[in-house]
């Protein structure tokens, strides 16, 4: 991976380049889930934090929950979960653009002062082709895709993650830039292209 490479993952289709990582403890919350499929989830977080050698909490003292995951079928449904509406504001008019553009995902990230992550909300609506996928695949994807800001372009033409003897895992590229990332010398938030630099320099040391 070169240093353009990582550059282009926290690039925005607009060319704007924004990098942020988690600043408190993640302390994720699955809804619409039976429990096997929740141990699943749970497992890939924590399998996730643990490679950034980042933590989670049981509890975070201003929210409560700071990473909601949502399970369903209708986007329609997220219009009937109490408060949600507050902790989404706009969420009425943004049901009707999902809907509209047959979306079968979509996540809200929430921000510190200093331009940490702070609370993240994952949204699946388990259409045909989600439901194809194996409850470890979608869990692992999904927890690596909320485990950093990524460009809204990242993994459009190229999944985090890779078969290896007919298991999926993280790619190792992508598994030693998440690592990188989470170095405690580097800032929890940049915009400056130059950060890629940096993550690239921490991923050679590491190697």
């Amino acid at each position: 991976m070169t240093p353009e490479d990582i550059q282009s993952l926290f690039t925005r289709e607009s060319g704007e380049f924004l990098f942020a990582r988690w600043g408190r403890p993640i302390v994720p919350i699955v809804f619409g889930v039976e429990e096997e499929t929740l141990t699943t989830v749970k497992g890939a977080f924590e399998a996730v934090v643990s490679l950034a050698d980042h933590k989670m909490a049981e509890t975070d003292p201003e929210l409560g929950a700071n990473c909601m995951v949502f399970f369903f079928r209708d986007w329609k449904e997220l219009l009937e979960v109490p408060d949600l509406d507050r902790l989404v504001p706009g969420l009425a008019p943004l049901v009707d653009r999902l809907i509209a553009a047959d979306a079968n995902q979509y996540r809200v990230v929430r921000f510190e002062e200093d331009g940490a992550i702070r609370a993240a909300f994952v949204f699946l609506r388990m259409d045909k082709e989600l439901s194809k996928i194996p409850a470890e695949t979608l869990a692992l994807s999904q927890v690596v895709q909320t485990i950093l800001l990524w460009s809204d372009t990242a993994f459009r033409t190229q999944s985090p993650l890779a078969v290896a003897e007919g298991v999926t895992i993280l790619r190792p590229d992508i598994a030693g830039l998440i690592r990188a990332a989470y170095d405690p010398v580097l800032p929890g938030a940049a915009q400056d292209p130059a950060h890629g630099l940096r993550l690239f320099a921490r991923m050679q040391q590491s190697q």
